[in-house]
């Protein structure tokens, strides 16, 4: 029999340090023999990098409506299952997702305020049944997230990111509708403390994939 691929999504709000746990759980299972596929949203695909440019970094989103944000997300969601995640899937990869739909119902809908229910339906048509087995919230205290942001914005080159120029009510709602999600759904949705050390947060993610990938074989 062949080895089963696996679908894992990492959350959570701005400065959780996902994009850093994503590549070290990357090396990690790599290291195990398991071939990985490392993607991001929006974006992961040429058309969805596109995207990603006009809702977060185009100087000409100014006056953006959130339900376009909805549509445009879910448009390069739909993208990305059916180009990569699907066939990565088939072929026994392990796919490590930067941000998947649950992104989407914490920042369009507890975020934006727009209906939870037009939310999921626009949702379930990017994605079908392609949903993660095993989602990876990383939760830091809001003082945590925004020192972590201003830290990072005054390190790196500075790039215009529409959705980090919301306010504090905005990312205080994203981080709610995070807790519903998990509280909804904690047999998938496992929440890890991100506010410690690098290595820390490494070591609680690995103790949470590890034996959902010894169950899928080796």
């Amino acid at each position: 029999m062949g080895v089963k691929g696996l679908f894992i999504t990492f959350e959570g709000t701005e400065g959780s340090g996902k994009t850093t746990q994503v590549a070290l759980l990357a090396q990690s299972l790599r290291e195990w023999g398991r071939r990985v596929r490392v993607v991001r949203e929006p974006g992961g695909t040429p058309i969805g990098e596109e995207i990603r440019h006009t809702l977060k970094h185009s100087h000409q989103n100014h006056a953006m409506a959130w339900e376009t944000e909805l549509l445009l997300m879910n448009a390069s969601r739909a993208q990305l299952v059916r180009e990569v995640i699907r066939p990565a899937l088939a072929a026994g990869e392990i796919v490590l997702c930067d941000r998947f739909a649950d992104s989407t119902i914490a920042y369009q809908g507890y975020g934006r305020g727009l209906d939870l229910e037009m939310v999921r339906r626009v949702i379930e048509v990017a994605v079908g049944d392609t949903w993660p087995d095993l989602t990876l919230l990383l939760r830091v205290p809001p003082e945590v997230s925004a020192e972590r942001l201003r830290a990072r914005q005054a390190t790196l080159p500075f790039v215009r990111d529409r959705m980090e120029e919301a306010d504090a009510a905005f990312f205080e709602r994203v981080a709610r509708g995070y807790e519903a999600i998990a509280a909804a759904d904690p047999k998938r949705v496992r929440v890890i403390d991100a506010s410690g050390s690098v290595e820390e947060v490494r070591a609680a993610i690995w103790r949470e994939v590890a034996p959902l990938v010894a169950l899928t074989g080796r």
